[in-house]
């Protein structure tokens, strides 16, 4: 079955950077629109960044624009978000997911897989 598996996650100062990865296994990699979401306790899981299969096209969240970094690599099938700037409030369990539908998708319900999370704690 698909794996998606996130690292890089852990605990950083405000303003601080850091950088989460997702090595899928089984699928195409490359035939997948790739997302990153996040979610803390009692709230419904919110969409951070997209990237199409391509990498060439992506689209951020209003709250991230300008701090986060999504990019991929077909040959290695991962995805990574790059966070600079970190604050309190991205603290959260991020994780990807595939989508196998065309270009950039938002939406969670529209991604096929998920991985199992891992957690960003920034501290102020």
């Amino acid at each position: 079955q698909v794996q998606l598996v996130e690292s890089g996650g852990g605990l950083v100062q405000a303003g601080g950077s850091l950088r989460v990865s997702c090595e899928a296994s089984r699928l195409t990699f490359s035939r997948y629109a790739m997302g990153w979401f996040r979610q803390t306790p009692g709230n419904d899981r919110e969409f951070v960044a997209a990237v199409d299969w391509t990498g060439i096209e992506t689209i951020y969240a209003t709250s991230v624009k300008g701090r986060f970094t999504i990019s991929r690599d077909n040959l290695k099938n991962t995805v990574y978000l790059q966070m600079n700037n970190l604050k309190p409030e991205d603290t959260a369990v991020y994780y990807c997911a595939a989508s196998s539908l065309v270009g950039l998708v938002i939406r969670n319900q529209l991604y096929n897989h998920w991985g199992q999370g891992t957690q960003v704690t920034v501290s102020s």
